[in-house]
């Protein structure tokens, strides 16, 4: 069967913890896996070098347990980067069995369960057909899953950062809260930037954009997204 045209041909998708769970965003709904992993599905059969980078909120957001808790911070955001590891077990036994060969790679040391990170070996991988999750965060505390997805973009040479999140893309406003914000079909990134709209930690955002790195912000709750996101569609905000 003939590979769809596709207008990025390596992606690094964003996919946060909560976009595993629940109707509360909490744990791993099976469900929810399934239905992600069906949607990555169909860009892997299309002809995307994809990398997978995931959150771990699901399961505990370091910053926000250490200030209820007596942990220190650094070690909280450890523990919010071993749960990326949780999630990107069942990413990769989630894909595998939607028969998409995939590697788990972490930047923190998890022997005999991810690989250790090199670009090579994630380049290695995508160009052998295999989708690649990336768990772990940065490997460093302070530093978050966002800021990750945009270090790996740029190391293994991506032509496009995908955000996945709950809503249609970007806006002047939460839209959640204001029924009045403004949806941004198409953003610049020096707007981005100068009016610190809600898309990315800053520094993701200027990494991308010193390195040429396109960026689509959409919503993976609409069946189809992803695809029409990697065909070069107008889904979601793009950011360029």
């Amino acid at each position: 069967m003939a590979k769809s045209k596709v207008a990025f041909s390596r992606v690094v998708l964003k996919l946060s913890g909560e976009g595993l769970g629940g109707r509360d965003g909490a744990g791993i709904d099976p469900e929810q896996l399934e239905y992600v992993t069906g949607e990555i599905a169909q860009v892997h059969r299309a002809g995307v070098q994809l990398a997978i980078v995931v959150g771990g909120g699901n399961i505990l957001r370091g910053g926000a347990f250490s200030k209820k808790s007596s942990i220190p911070e650094a070690t909280a955001h450890y523990m919010g980067m071993l749960a990326t590891v949780i999630n990107g077990l069942a990413l990769q036994e989630a894909l595998e069995a939607n028969k998409v060969p995939t590697r788990l790679m972490s930047s923190l040391g998890v022997t005999g369960l991810c690989e250790p990170f090199s670009r090579h070996r994630c380049k290695g991988h995508m160009e052998k057909g295999r989708a690649v999750v990336l768990a772990g965060g940065s490997g460093r505390p302070f530093f978050t899953t966002d800021t990750a997805a945009a270090l790996a973009a740029v190391e293994i040479g991506a032509d496009a950062l995908f955000k996945a999140t709950q809503v249609d893309g970007v806006y002047s406003a939460d839209p959640k809260k204001d029924p009045k914000a403004r949806f941004y079909p198409k953003l610049s990134y020096d707007r981005v930037i100068d009016e610190r709209l809600a898309v990315m930690d800053l520094s993701a955002v200027e990494m991308c954009q010193r390195c040429g790195v396109a960026m689509v912000v959409f919503n993976l709750h609409k069946a189809g997204n992803l695809k029409q996101a990697a065909m070069g569609r107008r889904v979601g905000t793009m950011i360029s």
